[in-house]
């Protein structure tokens, strides 16, 4: 969506700041021992009592509110009890949300407890490729081009990037034009980010793969490899010069 209204603009910063608070606060509260549904249970509470409602569970009917993917899934865990969060997990929180017609996204991989299998170095780089890409992001700047910094900037810490998982517009629903944001240097697509515009940005760093796949289940998305993968998402509203961070709340940068 494109912001043209005061009211719009409250709207999305509300809903942002929903799913930006939850995904902090979920992070804070994972801990060893705990099942994945408790923590997504944790963050359906928060979401339900700031009048959000979780978007993949209203959009798709999706197994939970929000979605939890441990170690060598990628996206869209399912957050089960049988899934047991133990110390050095990569764990990666994905929350997004409609209140009041409004939908913002965010997600962040991180840590838990103790770096015994050294996922840090790989959490950080995400964290840093994404704030690289975000601080080029502004109206007219090619989304071809976003994607072969992103690549790149990953390629040199030696990493690689998920290129069938991409960053997408946001804001009437879950999922707008641009439908693509890729992590990768796509020369076929000439678009170019717009003012005033919303999108959700987000990186997918691999240790090894460029792909996920459905591991079965229909929903979780895996390596072939077993590599690891971080993500970091931020929702922004693009301007003529720094972006604004709608999700700013949930700091996945401190």
């Amino acid at each position: 969506m494109s912001i043209t209204s005061d009211a719009e603009l409250l709207g999305m910063q509300a809903v942002s700041e929903a799913v930006g608070i939850t995904l902090r606060k979920m992070r804070e509260y994972a801990s060893p021992g705990m099942s994945a549904k408790e923590l997504d249970e944790y963050g359906g509470r928060l979401l339900n009592e700031m009048g959000a409602k979780s978007a993949p569970k209203l959009t798709y009917g999706f197994p939970g509110w929000t979605c939890i993917s441990l170690n060598n899934e990628v996206a869209h865990g399912i957050p089960t009890e049988n899934k047991i969060l133990k110390d050095g997990d990569l764990i990666n929180i994905d929350v997004s949300a409609e209140l009041n017609g409004f939908w913002g996204d965010n997600g962040g991989s991180f840590v838990l407890g103790n770096d015994i299998n050294n996922h840090k170095p790989l959490v950080d780089a995400s964290k840093l490729i994404l704030q690289k890409a975000i601080r080029e992001i502004r109206g007219g700047v090619k989304i071809a081009d976003i994607g072969h910094l992103i690549e790149t900037t990953a390629k040199k810490m030696g990493y690689r990037v998920i290129k069938n998982l991409v960053g997408h517009g946001v804001g009437r629903s879950l999922h707008e034009e641009p439908k693509e944001i890729p992590n990768y240097y796509d020369r076929m697509n000439k678009n170019r980010f717009r003012k005033n515009s919303v999108v959700a940005i987000e990186t997918f760093i691999s240790t090894k793969a460029s792909y996920a796949y459905d591991m079965g289940d229909g929903w979780t998305l895996v390596t072939s490899d077993g590599s690891f993968v971080a993500q970091h998402e931020h929702t922004i509203i693009v301007t003529d010069g720094q972006p604004v961070i709608l999700t700013a709340s949930n700091q996945i940068w401190e």
